[in-house]
């Protein structure tokens, strides 16, 4: 039995959201949550709400046990990018690229 949540076009590069990610997979929930409010990451805050949203769905849902949970799948996939531009010197622009993160965090319960 697993519980899904999902944050979608959460403006941060995917590649730092991945960081963060790596901190926590495989680790119970609760010390998940003691991890991600410890690191001075700005990926802690977004990540941390997927987190509690993931264990919400699993008490409310499926009838889990919240204390018994453990991160099973974390993921952070490309999700589209805002293009934007930089004036130049001498009329030159340049493209600052916005990208943006889909976070998906899955937790199931522990086997005893």
């Amino acid at each position: 039995m697993e519980a899904t949540a999902k944050a979608t076009y959460v403006r941060i590069s995917p590649r730092k959201v991945q960081i963060v990610l790596d901190l926590i997979r495989n680790q119970p929930a609760d010390k998940a949550m003691a991890i991600l409010q410890y690191t001075p990451k700005a990926a802690c805050e977004p990540v941390m709400k997927v987190l509690k949203s993931a264990m919400a769905n699993a008490e409310n849902n499926n009838n889990m046990d919240t204390s018994k949970l453990i991160i099973s799948y974390c993921n952070a996939t490309a999700g589209p990018t805002l293009k934007r531009i930089q004036a130049r010197a001498q009329g030159r622009a340049y493209r600052i690229n916005k990208r943006t993160s889909h976070i998906t965090i899955t937790v199931k319960e522990m086997d005893d």
